[in-house]
């Protein structure tokens, strides 16, 4: 309760405390956070989860930074597996604290610099929201920075990218003359900077090199602003430009964020895919637009699912986002973000532009071009729909065109398919639910003998190998279940931890019902065996170590079936 305490006001409710919900816009708090079960339930939008889990989906975090960050509010250290991996860490803290510094310095350089305070004013921004993202300015010369700061920091400087050292060892400001933009991380950690010449000069945009803080391809512009607006349309628009997001803000489309002066990666992708249900990406209208849409979307192939929606906006002629929610207002630039075009049907067209499909050999083309775009879809519903649409097209049945794609089966992995509780509960699914709440017991799981194709049996290897690696702790429910969080088993071990939510079983219980699960186990393990064995002696006959293992298997049957006559539960 705590913890949620810190990022949403709430209010005591009988046992419980309400809030207005933060995933999603509403007027009347639904949003409910239980202290007892350390679990938190919105009735509006059905968001849950543990402490990690609110703050994973809040701050957009993997399960290990949120672990880490979790530590941090309430006063924690969490254990460094070895000295370099803690030197690290004093180093980082070193690093983001002279970032602040620096965040600092060109804020206050702005605020004396009329020229910086005009050129903002004339591309339409106010004062408030030049605090909201930390817009600063650095001077017009080599050692601004440097010489405010003095020799003592240089080399911190140095390792943070923000002054440059040449071939004779002299050092001076990487950044000159330019509206300073801070970059974020998901905790809102200064990391880097973008800076933007005042007027006219070459480059347009400069941003910090990589350093230990800052990677390009991994982050995104003005993510941490944007989230609350992103929960609230569960959308999210992808730009080009600090400036962009900055002027859309400004506006009041809230939701929009900016890769760093790079193509969209996959890592851009998977992050995004984390923090709402649509993904617009947003590019300029020309063959350059265009161009760099294709790479988003051969980054976004592997990362795509069944619930989640990637499209693209292509701006009109001679606009940019700035320029055009400037002229034409905010509704505008929403009514063309609802009217982006689907990524698949963005696929299908540059494909059909590429090739004639009139013509046999067209055809052909068009889906030889497509065959590894379609084999690194992974979203089974969404690649069946482009398998149909790209058969038409090419005038061959969906299943031919599957064959000749080589493509195999793929199993649901959308966050809604969580699958319900069961009338008649499978073995399996016993299991499951007494390793989640008692993951050190996974260790008596003789995996070997698990079905083959079960869900449940499939999620036990898992966590079973996790814990085998020192990957899970032992006893915290709601630790596994966000350990897995965004992987191939997150809807089951959601909907299993939704079943246990509300459940009291005693240790004894759970101990009994495991010991009978295991002898069961061995028990169809041992059936299997035997009956492969039968078999095979009537098909081919039994070598004598067949006899003798044969005779051994029954008597091990026959001891485990006396074990269980004499009162072992079933």
């Amino acid at each position: 309760m705590d913890v949620i305490d810190r990022y949403v006001r709430l209010k005591r409710s009988g046992a419980n405390y309400v809030a207005c919900c933060p995933f999603h816009a509403e007027k009347t708090p639904s949003f409910t956070v239980s202290p007892g079960k350390q679990f938190y339930y919105c009735f509006g939008c059905g968001a849950h989860g543990s402490a990690i889990g609110f703050i994973m989906a809040h701050c957009g975090l993997g399960f290990v930074d949120a672990v880490h960050e979790l530590a941090n509010r309430v006063g924690m250290n969490v254990p460094q597996q070895n000295s370099e991996v803690a030197n690290h860490g004093t180093d980082t803290a070193a690093l983001l604290d002279m970032m602040v510094r620096a965040t600092k310095f060109y804020r206050e350089q702005l605020k004396s610099s009329p020229r910086a305070i005009e050129y903002l004013k004339t591309r339409g921004l106010t004062g408030e929201i030049a605090a909201r993202f930390g817009i600063g300015y650095a001077p017009d010369g080599w050692h601004g920075l440097d010489e405010s700061f003095g020799p003592a920091c240089s080399d911190t400087l140095h390792r943070c990218g923000l002054v440059i050292e040449n071939e004779s060892g002299r050092r001076y400001d990487r950044f000159r003359d330019r509206i300073m933009f801070p970059i974020l991380d998901a905790r809102a950690n200064v990391i880097g900077f973008g800076g933007r010449v005042i007027g006219e000069g070459e480059p347009k945009y400069l941003n910090s090199p990589e350093t230990p803080l800052f990677e390009k391809g991994r982050e995104l512009y003005g993510l941490p602003q944007a989230r609350r607006a992103i929960r609230e349309t569960d959308s999210v628009v992808v730009v080009e430009g600090y400036m962009d997001v900055v002027a859309l803000a400004q506006h009041g489309v809230e939701n929009a964020v900016a890769t760093l002066g790079t193509a969209t990666t996959p890592a851009h992708v998977h992050k995004l895919l984390r923090q709402a249900r649509q993904v617009v990406f947003c590019f300029d209208g020309d063959a350059a637009g265009r161009k760099a849409a294709w790479r988003a979307l051969e980054s976004s192939l592997e990362h795509l699912v069944d619930d989640r929606t990637v499209a693209f906006l292509f701006l009109p002629q001679d606009h940019d986002p700035d320029s055009y929610v400037r002229k034409l207002g905010a509704p505008a630039f929403r009514q063309l973000a609802a009217e982006a075009v689907p990524l698949s049907d963005f696929l299908v067209r540059e494909l059909k532009s590429r090739t004639d499909p009139v013509s046999a050999e067209g055809r052909s083309r068009l889906l030889a071009d497509a065959k590894p775009l379609i084999a690194r879809i992974q979203a089974p519903l969404l690649r069946a729909q482009l398998v149909r649409m790209l058969a038409e097209l090419g005038r061959v049945a969906p299943a031919e065109l599957e064959s000749l794609f080589g493509l195999k089966p793929l199993a649901r992995r959308d966050r809604t398919s969580a699958a319900a509780p069961r009338r008649n509960t499978s073995l399996t699914r016993r299991v499951l639910r007494i390793v989640l709440q008692k993951p050190e017991w996974s260790a008596c799981i003789p995996v070997e003998l698990l079905p083959v194709g079960d869900p449940e049996a499939d999620a036990l290897r898992t966590i079973t190998h996790a814990f085998d690696h020192g990957e899970l702790p032992a006893g915290r429910l709601d630790m596994v279940v966000e350990y897995f969080r965004g992987g191939p088993h997150e809807s089951l071990l959601d909907a299993v931890y939704r079943e246990l939510e509300g459940e009291r079983t005693d240790e004894g219980s759970m101990e009994a019902v495991f010991v009978d699960a295991m002898d069961r186990l061995r028990r169809h393990g041992l059936s299997r065996e035997i009956a492969a064995l039968n078999e095979k002696e009537k098909v081919a006959g039994l070598s004598a170590d067949e006899r003798r293992q044969l005779a051994q298997l029954l008597m091990q049957k026959q001891k485990l079936a006396s074990l269980g006559a004499k009162g072992q539960p079933h």
